[in-house]
């Protein structure tokens, strides 16, 4: 089956009987987005909210610091993240990197390449 593109959506799965599966690209940065911020370790996305805001605002603020490339079922992902502070980040980043891999490929089917990550700040304020 061939990629199709049509306003950010690609095609998932096409049967003629039932009908196309399409999901939008950003479906899948929202995927990556929700993983990012499961890992221990992370503050949040850069110019993202707080997981306790998640629930309250619209999904374009939740996937500011993700960038996702859909080309043929393949997905190149880049994150922006922020760390707390006390946390190894190449450990933080390897959680971060299967976790993102695992939520996209397990939902949608496509095959994750890369996951890039950059760290873009760390929060130094205690949580304790």
């Amino acid at each position: 089956m061939e990629r199709e593109m049509e306003n950010g959506a690609y095609v998932l799965q096409e049967d003629g009987s039932m009908g196309t599966v399409k999901i939008a690209d950003d479906v899948v940065a929202m995927i990556a987005s929700l993983a990012t911020t499961e890992i221990e370790g992370v503050s949040a996305l850069v110019g993202n909210v707080t997981n306790e805001l998640m629930s309250k605002v619209g999904m374009k603020k939740l996937t500011k610091g993700v960038k996702v490339e859909v080309l043929d079922r393949r997905v190149k992902v880049d994150l922006a993240v922020t760390m707390e502070y006390g946390y190894n980040i190449p450990s933080t980043c390897g959680k971060v990197q299967d976790k993102v891999k695992s939520a996209i490929e397990n939902m949608t089917g496509l095959e994750v390449v890369d996951v890039n990550i950059r760290i873009a700040g760390v929060n130094m304020a205690k949580t304790k």
